[in-house]
């Protein structure tokens, strides 16, 4: 009970962020678009490429990232073809990224610091790009799919940025090009700023609604997806790693589980915003699956740490 409490304790600030997001939407008229674009096509690749061209690569270290994009488009086609019977509109599409990836950057990472420490950065941050470029490759497609024709949805797809810094992160890795002690410094801001504007963009998007309707299909769908599905399959996946492949130690499987029952992605309101795919929608079920995390990740990390 004294653990669990202590990591309520330490996740509440990303809360208070949230709260910050809907008053400077309410109060200061901040746009939740030009924070959604400033993530997609700043933040993001930038972070992308600094955690790419850093981390030390090892076979076992590349092949998270690979595991974790499988894993995100496995779920984002099977609930694509979910939301078809469900849904006759673009929600389907939007169903289908909510299911594929979730917060595990602006989220996970901070909450990865508080039980981890510091140094799990890197190892989060490399799990965290196969998340990552699902969103900006598959996922991207899927929802832009729902509005545009495939060969606009494949337009608008090449002009995302964060695929182009991970190559460029892995070239520059692979390379050997070592940065200074400023450059890295000053580059660690771009993580707290990640992590901030994330956040805060689930509280503007709540601030721009225009009514409290909750489509109870697309909610209970995603929370499915998000909290019952993802950890059954990660927990499988660790299950077998452990007992016939040992790829990977402890830490790592400790990480892979964190990633899997973080809540629905923040940037689901991003590009749900840049598409104008019914971002009020996934605003709400952003922020419902966000509260329901409030109990839901201590409870299942005590478990965890306790294991």
């Amino acid at each position: 009970m004294q653990i669990f409490l202590s990591l309520l304790i330490r996740i509440i600030p990303l809360y208070i962020l949230i709260l910050l997001g809907f008053i400077a939407s309410k109060k200061l008229n901040a746009k939740k678009e030009t924070i959604a674009s400033i993530l997609i096509y700043i933040i993001v690749p930038v972070v992308t490429f600094n955690s790419v061209a850093t981390i030390k690569l090892t076979p076992s270290v590349l092949l998270l990232p690979l595991i974790f994009f499988i894993c995100c488009s496995c779920m984002c086609l099977l609930f694509y073809r979910v939301g078809k019977s469900l849904f006759t509109d673009n929600t389907k599409n939007l169903l289908a990224l909510a299911a594929g990836t979730a917060n595990t950057g602006y989220f996970g990472v901070p909450v990865a610091i508080e039980l981890f420490g510091e140094g799990i950065i890197g190892l989060m941050i490399i799990s965290i790009l196969g998340f990552t470029v699902f969103e900006n490759s598959l996922g991207f497609f899927m929802i832009a799919k729902g509005n545009y024709t495939p060969r606009e949805a494949l337009t608008r797809l090449s002009k995302l940025p964060t695929i182009y810094a991970f190559l460029l992160g892995l070239l520059v890795n692979i390379v050997g090009i070592n940065f200074s002690d400023a450059y890295l410094g000053f580059s660690k801001n771009f993580i707290g700023t990640y992590a901030i504007f994330g956040m805060m963009l689930i509280g503007m998007g709540l601030a721009d609604m225009k009514s409290f309707k909750i489509d109870m299909k697309f909610l209970l769908s995603t929370l499915i997806a998000k909290f019952l599905i993802w950890p059954l399959l990660v927990g499988a996946l660790i299950l077998i790693d452990k007992s016939f492949l040992n790829l990977f130690n402890a830490p790592i499987h400790k990480v892979m589980f964190l990633l899997s029952i973080v809540p629905l992605a923040a940037n689901l309101v991003a590009f749900s915003t840049e598409l104008k795919a019914q971002p009020e929608k996934a605003s709400l079920a952003v922020f419902i699956s966000t509260l329901i995390a409030l109990v839901y990740i201590p409870l299942l990390t005590t478990l965890l740490l306790s294991y």
